[in-house]
């Protein structure tokens, strides 16, 4: 995904994301994207169903992804058909970087710290919710006030897209000084005891992956949307800076380890189950 689309990312999933919808796209991250393919909504439901959501909660969250720009409809006879679009395509490659190619854990930091302060007219109630989601889902802490703070250099020109707000922010990077207490700011910007709930928790939750669900596919999407909601608000602090017993590494071992074992099942099931047309074929 883009820079440029991160930001549309964290609006268009939000904190508070139904579970049918994270499963779905999960589901299609999985199987639909870079395949050139649209699949069958009974297909659909039928995977959803796998992973104990109820046809009627799929059909609606199906309807509304559809209605938010983040899946394409096609009917071919009796059947109507499912795609990404350039939306949806953007949100789910950003969703496998963060899954697969960033991590969990920072041990990479540099000592750099990217500052953000922002001061806007009353008025400016739209713009000023979109960069605080965006500043959230950038890694960003709020530290005081109007000033935001994140590990490392963050780019501020994906922040601001859109806003019109270019003269109402102020951006730097820097590193911390003595006496600077860096533990604090980071307690003082972050929640960190929530994030290491989250991460305990997914730990406990998948101890025994077979209470999950039936199948190894459903399984797999279950353990593919639970870890994306673990870590999609974790803003990768400095290793050095977080508690010795910081769990986020365990957490992140035990998923590659689940999702290793699953995935060939998981695969197999799916290209069984799925009744697909090309995306030539739907255009047609």
């Amino acid at each position: 995904m883009t820079d440029l689309a991160a930001p549309a990312a964290a609006e268009s999933l939000g904190a508070d994301t139904p579970r049918p919808q994270t499963l779905l796209l999960t589901f299609f991250g999985g199987h639909v994207l870079d395949r050139g393919i649209h699949v069958a909504t009974a297909s659909v439901i039928d995977v959803l169903d796998r992973a104990g959501v109820s046809e009627h909660a799929t059909r609606s969250t199906l309807s509304r992804m559809a209605r938010r720009d983040l899946l394409h409809r096609v009917r071919r006879g009796r059947h109507v058909y499912l795609g990404l679009t350039a939306h949806s395509r953007a949100i789910l490659h950003d969703g496998e970087r963060r899954i697969w190619r960033t991590g969990a854990v920072n041990r990479q930091w540099d000592g750099t710290w990217t500052l953000l302060g922002f001061s806007m007219p009353e008025s400016w109630q739209r713009q000023r919710h979109a960069l605080r989601s965006r500043l959230l889902w950038a890694g960003f802490g709020s530290l005081q006030g109007g000033l935001w703070i994140a590990s490392g250099e963050v780019d501020p020109v994906p922040l601001l897209d859109g806003l019109g707000a270019d003269g109402h922010v102020k951006v730097f990077q820097a590193r911390a000084l003595p006496p600077t207490d860096i533990a604090g700011i980071v307690r003082e910007a972050w929640d960190v005891d929530g994030l290491a709930a989250r991460y305990r928790a997914f730990l406990t939750r998948w101890q025994d992956p077979a209470a999950q669900a039936s199948d190894s596919l459903a399984r797999d999407l279950l353990l593919e949307s639970d870890w994306l909601r673990t870590i999609r608000d974790d803003p990768r602090l400095p290793r050095e800076h977080l508690p010795s017993d910081w769990p986020a590494e365990p957490a992140q071992e035990l998923f590659h380890a689940l999702s290793a074992e699953l995935k060939p099942a998981a695969r197999a099931i799916a290209a069984d189950l799925l009744d697909s047309i090309t995306d030539e074929q739907a255009d047609g």
